[in-house]
């Protein structure tokens, strides 16, 4: 069984597009026996080339268009489209679409016609977008947003076939079947339990983030309200629980990124402001987390809650976005992957940064500033991977970047 991983903003970040269909899975289609958009593995989209951490991808078919998710109630205009400089990474935004309320989090298909969102709201919806060939370059809803099952969703990702779906306030994840036409059909739910020690943030479950492992076998799904990494796989129209990880009571993880090299992932922590390394085998699906590290510097004091973490194409460095203090955090990961180390912090650009993203290319990083009401670009510098402020357009109650 192969998972389908939409084509930038996931753990390899490459935005290489690939075919949805091969010709003889078109043939078969044509003659009705499947009805099902096939899937393609996570490996299949991971970069290779330079070792350094910033590499010359530009030959890559990819991230010449940046969709921005938003908060609807907040101000937010929905989802908004943008052009991509290649040169200088600037945004040119197309205009918006406000078809669903909240859409905080996106994900393209591997091919790049479709685009999927979350409605982060209290009936939880999730809704489908036909992202090429509409005549302002902006997405246009297929059929109607469609209920989740779960309430507060706060991220997806494509797998097997389905859109698999985070429900912060229900603590669960839900899966929705793929129609050939790219809408969305029926829905699962996979409900978690259990909770943590901080009684005002984890009196219960709260998944938060849904990531495809590089071998396109399994998803692990992170849970701040209970501390825990799950490790899941379909076991035929079912999502099950693998393997469950308990990290430190009360760190509070938000969401995770896997080193290009399929064997180490990133925990990215909310409520301790850290960074947990973790061991991934790829053969049996096992994580191991190995250390817990700051993402800032020894003495910071005051409010600090980690959200968004982006690893480089080629694997050198990661980022991590810190809302309170309005921060990127900078950390070199060496050759190896297995010892993050953090060598700067950088302004944001703006305020309440919610998501960081990394181009395709390698050498441009996105921060959307919720508070502020923009998105900033910045300038990688492939020695150090320091962001050096390029530029900002303003999108009202920003909450995330992915690139097509």
């Amino acid at each position: 069984m192969r998972w389908s991983a939409p084509c930038s903003n996931w753990p390899s970040h490459c935005g290489v597009r690939t075919a949805c269909r091969s010709e003889p899975e078109e043939a078969r289609a044509a003659a009705g026996e499947d009805h099902r958009i096939p899937a393609s593995g996570l490996d299949r989209l991971l970069p290779s080339g330079s070792p350094h951490g910033l590499g010359d991808r530009d030959s890559h078919v990819g991230g010449t268009r940046a969709y921005i998710g938003s908060f609807t109630t907040a101000g937010g205009l929905g989802i908004t489209a943008a052009t991509i400089d290649p040169e200088s990474g600037a945004l040119g935004v197309l205009g918006s679409t406000a078809a669903l309320d909240n859409p905080s989090f996106l994900a393209p298909s591997p091919d790049g016609d479709f685009l999927y969102a979350v409605g982060e709201s209290e009936d939880g919806r999730a809704a489908a977008f036909r992202a090429t060939g509409t005549p302002d370059g902006v997405p246009a809803l297929i059929g109607t947003p469609v209920p989740v099952g779960g309430a507060s969703p706060t991220h997806l990702a494509l797998a097997d076939r389905r859109l698999v779906v985070a429900n912060y306030g229900s603590g669960s994840v839900s899966t929705l079947l793929l129609r050939p036409d790219g809408s969305l059909g029926d829905s699962a739910v996979l409900r978690h339990s259990g909770s943590g020690p901080d009684p005002d943030r984890q009196e219960g479950p709260h998944a938060h983030q849904v990531v495809p492992d590089p071998s396109g076998r399994l998803l692990l799904s992170v849970d701040l309200g209970t501390d825990t990494v799950r490790v899941c796989a379909f076991a035929g129209d079912e999502l099950v629980v693998r393997h469950e990880v308990s990290l430190r009571p009360g760190s509070g993880p938000r969401h995770l990124a896997f080193h290009p090299d399929g064997r180490h992932v990133y925990v990215l922590n909310e409520l301790a402001a850290t960074l947990t390394v973790c061991d991934w085998d790829p053969d049996s699906g096992t994580l191991t987390p190995r250390d817990e590290l700051p993402v800032l510097a020894a003495g910071s004091t005051g409010d600090a809650y980690p959200s968004g973490i982006a690893v480089a194409p080629q694997g050198g460095f990661l980022w991590t976005a810190v809302r309170g203090k309005d921060v990127i955090s900078v950390l070199a990961l060496g050759e190896a992957g297995a010892a993050p180390r953090l060598v700067a912090t950088v302004d944001c650009g703006g305020r309440w940064p919610r998501d960081l993203a990394v181009h395709p290319s390698g050498r441009f990083l996105y921060a959307a500033n919720e508070h502020s009401g923009d998105v900033t670009w910045f300038t990688l510098d492939p020695a150090t991977g320091v962001p050096a402020r390029a530029g900002s357009v303003g999108v009202p109650a920003a909450s995330c970047v992915v690139f097509c």
